[in-house]
């Protein structure tokens, strides 16, 4: 097995000057901006390393798919290469679009979610051609998007008109973490996805706050509408949300039951004061309990001091998360059904940018039993395995039109700060993600 030192230290060095370049490249999708330089950015990359690349138009940013190597295995990569708004940005503590070392962690946006996941991939295939005489002993095709932080409106169609073109054996997803101990975390599934907003109009403007007593006030409204989606467990209470959740297996049960902790990393590394569950049930929670939050909470006046009004309209946006086999579309048709019935038919439903649906791998797969082999090999720790991520993203048509499993593993950690201010990598994770890509796909090959 490779150690990062001699042998791979100049491949990590020249991994961080990559990601330097791009983190410094602002391709923040819900705003349009350099997404198609980063996308020019990427092809160099690939092109680089003797990779045949594609790139496709999308309806916010190109798709990039590329392929070389030869061998029995054909492996399948997907990661993106757009980023999170930098807001709020005077809460950076170094510029967002800088990749700046600090101790032991490298700070930019991007620098974790998604191009850091990327580069350490590159880096790795780079050692690995090396090792092996320059030639890659199995085939890898890579899929990039430039949309994954606005809900990759493309990609389902893309994947299902592409599906021949991305047969692959095996999908290595975007992401992973690492744990404070240094523990590997692999995930084997996704939750799915919808985001809406909640409107509610009461008046063609704002009144004086005095004619409360006989005009209806859409906060209010809204702040029903919303104490009425969930009980004090956090359990959705829509009546039919629950129908169609696909059972645990066995082996996702087993592999939870494995799980060490209470989820102590995320709470200590939040602040978090308020926890919903009992404490030994935060892995089955995070792994197959369905959830909708608020994101944001609209309307009125919210400066300094009082302004007595009554406003005239509000807004609210929700997520849900979603396990397998929920329907993001129903979940939107049972929401309207269960406002109406409260008698809150005056509330517009809008869904915003495209929903994911949940999808979860086979965990006894030899594709991801491979990697988790793999990745206590490198980190020398037992990896934590779970079925799925508490997160969403595009992974249902990968399984679904490609019909291969899929894993995640990667280099990020509990307080990375992903899609917050002051993102961050450990540069020990960068390294040894470096070194699980060269050993996994060299596994790979080896069959």
């Amino acid at each position: 097995m490779t150690s990062p030192g001699s042998d791979l230290s100049a491949h990590i060095q020249r991994g961080l000057n990559d990601l330097r370049d791009l983190v410094a490249l602002q391709s923040v999708s819900a705003q349009g901006r350099m997404l198609s330089e980063t996308a020019d950015a990427v092809q160099l990359l690939l092109e680089a390393e003797g990779f045949r690349v594609t790139m496709h138009p999308g309806q916010v940013a190109p798709v990039l798919v590329a392929e070389a190597g030869e061998g029995p295995f054909t492996l399948l990569i997907y990661n993106h290469y757009d980023v999170q708004p930098e807001d709020p940005a005077d809460l950076w503590e170094s510029p967002p679009f800088e990749l700046t070392e600090r101790g032991d962690r490298l700070y930019g946006r991007g620098a974790s979610d998604d191009k850091g996941e990327f580069v350490s991939r590159l880096a790795g295939l780079r050692a690995l051609r090396e090792r092996h005489g320059g030639a890659l002993p199995l085939k890898v095709k890579w899929l990039l998007e430039g949309e994954e932080e606005v809900g990759s409106p493309s990609l389902e169609g893309f994947v299902q008109e592409h599906a021949a073109e991305l047969k692959a054996d095996g999908v290595w997803w975007e992401f992973g973490s690492i744990t404070p101990e240094g523990r590997p975390v692999l995930y084997a599934g996704l939750k799915g996805i919808v985001c809406v907003e909640l409107r509610c109009r009461v008046a063609a403007s704002d009144l004086h706050s005095s004619t409360g007593a006989v005009v209806d006030n859409p906060l209010y409204r809204l702040a029903r509408a919303v104490a009425s989606l969930r009980d004090e467990d956090g359990t959705v209470t829509i009546p039919g949300f629950h129908d169609d959740i696909r059972p645990e297996s066995p082996a996702d049960l087993d592999a939870i039951a494995a799980l060490p902790g209470d989820g102590e990393a995320l709470m200590d590394g939040y602040g978090v004061t308020r926890r919903l569950g009992a404490p030994q049930d935060f892995h089955h929670r995070m792994n197959f309990k369905p959830v909708v939050n608020v994101n944001g909470f609209h309307g009125g006046y919210g400066g300094q001091g009082s302004k007595t009004v009554l406003p005239a309209e509000g807004m609210v946006k929700l997520d849900f998360r979603l396990v397998p086999d929920q329907d993001p579309a129903k979940v939107v048709r049972l929401l309207r059904a269960h406002l109406d019935a409260q008698g809150m038919d005056d509330i517009e439903i809008v869904e915003l940018e495209s929903h994911q649906h949940p999808s979860r791998s086979d965990l006894s797969s030899p594709f991801v039993q491979t990697a988790a082999r793999v990745a206590q090999q490198v980190h020398g720790h037992a990896p934590l395995l779970h079925p799925s991520s508490g997160g969403s993203g595009p992974m249902h048509p990968f399984m679904q039109h490609v019909g291969a499993p899929v894993v995640a593993m990667g280099i990020g950690n509990p307080t990375g700060r992903v899609h917050a201010p002051n993102e961050n990598i450990l540069r020990r994770d960068f390294e040894k993600g470096v070194e699980f890509a060269v050993e996994f796909m060299d596994a790979l090959a080896r069959g």
